[in-house]
Formats: C-alpha cells, sequence, structure tokens
C-alpha cells in the first residue's frame, strides 16, 4: 500500500538497481515515474532515446516493483515551444508565460492537442503492454500554478467556437448574457472578446461561461489522453493527479475519465494557501490543520467514483510555500495512516530522494540528497510499512453517515462575484466539513444531481445553481438535509431566479431571499433561540411559512425549519454551526462523538483510528482495545482499534 515517485533520468544509472533494492526494502510496492522527461526521450523533434527508460522500468521491474507511467504533456520541451508559440498560455493582463519552468500550455491550442495526442501515443504503444506498468497518470497536476485559464488568442478562438455550440446563435448568447446592459449586445459570435482587460467588472455571466468553456477543455483533453492509454495499454487503470484547494476546474468530470482518481498532498504547505487566521496558521504550522487532509481524501474518493491514492505524500518540508517548516516527529507516518484510513488504495510519498539542483532542491525526500540515507521522513515511511505487515489488510470503506454535496461551479459564480470580500466557497464547505469531523463523523463528499440515498443527514453548504438533477435529488432524501445561504441564488445563465433564491429549492424549505447583506471583518448578527451563535461575512433577510427555529438580533429568521429540511441564512461562526450541525444530527438520529480541536477519528470498516494532531495526551474511548497504537494517544500519535 506504499509508493514513492522516482525520476531515474536526475540519477547516474549505476545507482537505479540499488534505489529498487531498498525500495522494496522500504516496504514500497509501486513507483511513479516518466510524468517530466519529455525533454530526455525527445531530445529533438523525431529523435527519440527510449533505451535508458526502457532499462529504469526493466530494473524496477525486475525488483519487484510495479510501475506507475506519467504522460510527459506538463512539460513541453524547449524545441516544442519555440517551434509552435501558440501553445503558449497567457495570464489575465494578456501577457505570455513562457518555457522555463512547467504546465507552459494552454489547453486551447489546436497545435497542443495534436503533439499531445503524438507524445502519448508513441509513449503508450511503446509500453502499454510491458509486464511492470500497472498504471497510467494523465499529464501532472492539471491546474496547479494558476493554469487552467489562459487569456491568448488560441483561447479566444476556441471560446467562440465552445459559445456557438452551447448558443447557436448571437441572439441566444445575447439573451444568456443579458448583453443589453451597459450596451454589451453583439451582432455576431466573431464579435465576442475575452473578459478581462476591461474598464470595470466583466459581464459576470460571459466569465462564469469563459471559466466553464476551460473547465470542460481539461475534462476534454484529459479524456483524449485516456482513449488513447486504453488503446495500447489494456488492462492498466489510469489517473491523474489532481491538486488540493485547486478548484478551477471540475473535477468530478475529469473523474469520469478516470478508473480511480488520486491527489499530492502536502499538508504543512496547504496551512498557508488556505485563508486561516495568522493564529491557526502558527497553531499548525508544524502538524497542518487536522482536517486539510482529510478534506481532500474524502473529496478525491468521491472523484475517483470510491477509489482514490496519494500520488504525493509530504515526506518533510516542502520549497513552494511562504514559509516551509519541518514536520513535527511522526506526522509523515501520522499523514500516511489517515490517508489509509479515509480509505486510499496507496500512498506514495514525493520523492525518493531530495534533488541537490533545481527548482525543487529544497523539497525533503526519503533519501538525504544525493545519498544512500534514510531522511526522517524515510524512517517514518518504514515504520509504516513494519506496522502495516503487522496489522494485515485494511477492511473496504463503507458510506458514510454524512453526504457533504460540493459543488466546483458555486466557486467560480462565488469568485465572479463575491458580493462580500471575503466570501469563499471553498472555505464555507471546510467549514463546514471541519464541524462535522469535530463531531466524529464520517463524511462523503458527493457531486450536485448524484444519489443521495441511503445518507441519514446531507449537507448543502451552497450551492449557487441548483440543477434540475440536484433539485430532484435533494427532494428525494428521506433523512434530514441542511442547506447553507446562497444556494439557489443564480439560474444557469447567472441571473437572480424569477422566484428569488433559494430558486428551485423555495418549495423544499418555504423561503424567499428578499436581500442580502455582506458584514465586514469585525462586524456579526447575533442568532439566538434552538441555536446560538453569531452570523459572519454574509447574512440573508428571508420570508418563510416554515417554522422559525432561530432568529437573528432583529427578530428575523435565522434558522428555519420545514419537514426534515433546514436552512441557515448566514455564514455561521464556529458556535453558530457546531449547534446547527449537531442539531441536524440529533435529527437525523446520527450518533455522534465530540472529540477535542487536536483529535480527529475516522472508520475504515469495522477498524477505527485516531489521530493526535495536538500538544496533549488523549485517551481513547471506553472499551477501545488498540490493534495499533497505545491506549493514551500521544501527540503526534496513532491509534486503530476494532468497533
Amino acid at each position: 500500500m506504499l509508493g514513492v515517485c522516482y525520476y531515474p533520468e536526475h540519477w547516474d544509472e549505476n545507482r537505479w538497481r540499488t534505489d529498487a533494492r531498498r525500495m522494496r526494502e522500504l516496504g514500497i510496492s509501486f513507483v511513479r515515474i516518466g510524468e517530466f522527461a519529455w525533454s530526455r526521450l525527445e531530445p529533438l523533434r523525431g529523435t527519440f532515446t527510449f533505451e535508458w527508460l526502457d532499462r529504469a522500468i526493466d530494473v524496477l521491474h525486475e525488483a519487484g516493483l510495479r510501475v506507475v507511467l506519467g504522460t510527459p504533456t506538463a512539460t513541453p520541451p524547449k524545441w516544442l515551444v519555440d517551434e509552435c508559440p501558440d501553445i503558449i498560455p497567457y495570464d489575465e493582463q494578456g501577457r505570455p508565460r513562457g518555457f522555463g519552468s512547467r504546465r507552459h500550455y494552454t489547453f486551447s491550442s489546436e497545435t497542443w492537442w495534436k503533439e499531445s495526442a503524438r507524445i502519448v501515443e508513441i509513449v503508450a504503444k511503446r509500453y502499454g503492454e510491458h509486464p511492470g506498468i500497472v498504471g497510467w497518470q494523465t499529464d501532472n497536476e492539471y491546474g496547479c500554478h494558476d493554469t487552467t485559464i489562459s487569456w491568448g488568442p488560441e483561447d479566444l478562438k476556441s471560446f467562440k467556437r465552445w459559445l456557438r455550440l452551447r448558443y447557436q446563435s448571437s441572439d441566444q448568447l445575447n439573451e444568456a448574457w443579458g448583453s443589453v446592459f451597459w450596451s454589451m449586445e453583439l451582432s455576431s459570435f466573431d464579435d465576442v472578446a475575452l473578459p478581462n482587460l476591461t474598464v470595470t467588472e466583466p459581464n459576470p455571466a460571459t466569465r462564469l461561461d469563459f471559466w466553464r468553456f476551460h473547465s470542460d477543455q481539461v475534462a476534454a483533453y484529459d479524456k483524449m489522453q485516456c482513449e488513447i492509454i486504453r488503446k495500447h495499454s489494456p488492462g492498466r487503470w489510469i489517473t491523474h493527479n489532481f491538486m488540493g484547494f485547486v478548484s478551477d476546474f471540475d473535477h468530478f468530470k475529469v473523474g469520469d475519465n478516470l478508473d480511480l482518481a488520486s491527489w499530492d498532498s502536502y499538508p504543512i504547505g496547504f496551512v498557508e494557501k488556505f485563508p486561516f487566521t495568522e493564529e491557526e496558521r502558527n497553531r499548525w504550522a508544524e502538524t497542518s490543520h487536522p482536517d486539510i487532509a482529510p478534506y481532500h481524501h474524502d473529496l478525491y474518493r468521491a472523484v475517483g467514483k470510491g477509489r482514490f491514492w496519494v500520488m504525493e505524500q509530504q515526506p518533510g518540508p516542502v520549497n513552494w510555500a511562504p514559509w516551509n517548516p519541518v514536520p513535527k516527529p511522526g506526522m509523515v507516518r501520522l499523514w500516511t495512516w489517515e490517508a489509509l484510513a479515509h480509505g486510499a488504495d496507496v500512498v506514495s510519498y514525493f520523492r525518493w530522494r531530495q534533488a541537490p539542483f533545481a527548482q525543487e532542491q529544497m523539497h525533503a525526500g526519503l533519501n538525504l540528497p544525493g545519498l544512500d540515507e534514510w531522511s526522517p521522513g524515510g524512517r517514518e515511511a518504514m515504520q509504516v510499512s513494519e506496522e502495516l505487515a503487522a496489522l494485515g489488510a485494511l477492511p473496504e470503506t463503507s458510506q458514510a453517515p454524512v453526504a457533504l454535496v460540493f459543488d466546483y461551479q458555486s466557486y467560480w459564480s462565488t469568485m465572479i462575484q463575491p458580493q462580500g470580500k471575503d466570501f469563499r466557497y471553498e472555505e464555507l464547505c471546510f467549514r463546514w466539513y471541519e464541524a462535522l469531523r469535530h463531531l466524529g463523523l464520517n463524511v462523503d463528499f458527493v457531486r450536485p444531481g448524484a444519489s443521495l440515498e441511503g445518507y441519514p443527514l446531507v449537507v448543502v453548504p451552497c450551492m449557487t445553481e441548483v440543477s434540475e438533477a440536484a433539485q430532484a435529488e435533494l427532494e428525494k432524501v428521506e433523512g434530514v438535509v441542511v442547506i447553507g445561504a446562497r444556494t439557489g441564488s443564480r439560474d444557469r445563465n447567472f441571473r437572480i431566479p424569477d422566484m428569488l433564491p433559494p430558486g428551485p429549492l423555495g418549495n423544499l424549505t418555504g423561503n424567499r431571499v428578499i436581500q442580502v447583506s455582506s458584514m465586514r471583518p469585525g462586524l456579526s448578527d447575533g442568532v439566538s433561540g434552538a441555536v446560538s451563535g453569531r452570523a459572519i461575512r454574509w447574512r440573508e433577510y428571508i420570508e418563510t411559512s416554515a417554522s422559525v427555529l432561530a432568529t437573528f438580533e432583529n427578530g428575523d429568521p435565522a434558522l428555519t425549519g420545514k419537514g426534515k429540511t433546514l436552512y441557515l441564512a448566514c455564514w455561521a461562526d464556529a458556535e453558530l454551526l457546531a449547534e446547527v450541525l449537531e442539531l441536524a444530527t440529533k435529527k437525523a438520529g446520527v450518533a455522534t462523538l465530540r472529540v477535542p480541536d487536536s483529535i480527529r477519528l475516522r472508520r475504515r470498516g469495522d477498524l477505527v483510528f485516531a489521530f493526535n494532531y495536538g500538544t496533549e495526551n488523549w485517551p481513547l474511548p471506553e472499551g477501545a482495545d488498540p490493534l495499533l497504537g497505545e491506549a493514551v494517544l500521544k501527540p503526534q500519535a496513532v491509534a486503530a482499534w476494532r468497533a
């Protein structure tokens, strides 16, 4: 269940057999290679040097390692960029983003699609039926470094083509975009301009379509690669390694192409990326926040239709955050076990050996730079390997008691028109997830419109556009549904619904939203009744035929209930959110176990795992007989027992 990312092209070939032997000694079974190797595979157009990769795959296979081969499209070589400058992406200011790092391509370039298909087919033909190859990774980290959206001439050309297919006529386009406003009507699709470099805010409907277009481009590009691989490499699975807190494209749509999802887990680096308070960042600087990695494990298990890997697990300090502390002793082991507890098939560490050169030389590996000597993270990986061997096969994961409906388009919509500067969809979902995990609960992520059958509790932190499929699934839920603010606030053309928010869910909730107010930092509105706390950032003024369970300070409804549907008309602070979700779990009959801020629980089959991110010991629940760890959970420790 352990793997590693390896770059044979970075090391003298004389080291490969020793590396492969030591991987097996560590307990590693899977090795990912090749995702950045295009310039070594094809140094000049049509000149291929596959022999080194042939030998590397043979060495790994002969050592008993199973190889995951990456397509090399994340790093177009210099000769290709010089020959085909139309593949280069552009930033929002209209400036080219050139050669010199990675991901220097736009998904809109027809030339790029042809070149990608060419190299993927050549690689897939050569290695597709090699007995050492068990799986494939398409490209690497779509969207990383803000590379989903590009603003160049190739993007405009492809965007116009996408709009023609979507709207058929310029009249329909004008109607959908509300182009009569500010005299923005277009006489033909040729008049369409990119929604950037405008004097003030571009048309939000145009921006949403531009985001949808790019998201569709990513999914289609990935599908193209998958079809080529399946043609030439039957019986092997395909994945893509997604990133944390990158929501610029719909990962569920890419997941539709794949056999399983994977993601790259850098929990400490993501503490700096996420909008935590400075107090939170300092508190979790050396361990990460207890919900960052689990949030993504559960999300990508959903993207992967029940299967996921951690393709890159942080093994020590990274190099790309504003500050890069060393993880506390025990954290690499804890993160590994946590991924496995959430259902990961494999946890693969990045990387085998720290590189002493180039952009990532400050990024730790399982070995010290240039040496055959374990790093502290490498020693923790070895401990996990020994513990896995002692514990035996892990049980299958089962459906959680809670479903969290996660919608990528709601992220785009609220980024386009936040209305309040600090309204961020990802953060809202994360805080709801955090509150559920404080209650000791397993959580499943579900895409809008997917089945919600069997869940006693369904939470919808925010879903700006409610499709017919999503509406139907929510109306079929037999358990309790909790719906958050801004849900149903826009239709598919980014208009306020005629029936007012929550739009199609008006009958389900009994509510109509008349006004909304965004609150600057320091302002809040008290909430009291069946729950208490404060509304921060966002507050809605609603008319309701439902029961009023809690009110704002002026007596307006804050939490309503109609049947088994609760509606929360604000962004809740931690106290209010905790009470709302605890009320919902009681109403749904879901058993909870409130845990301290630094403790998290996760069930996998009949095994219960506990993780301690804090500084204090925590005694396991009464009756827990640990198969892993001890009865008192020490800081940065892991325990597991049978329920």
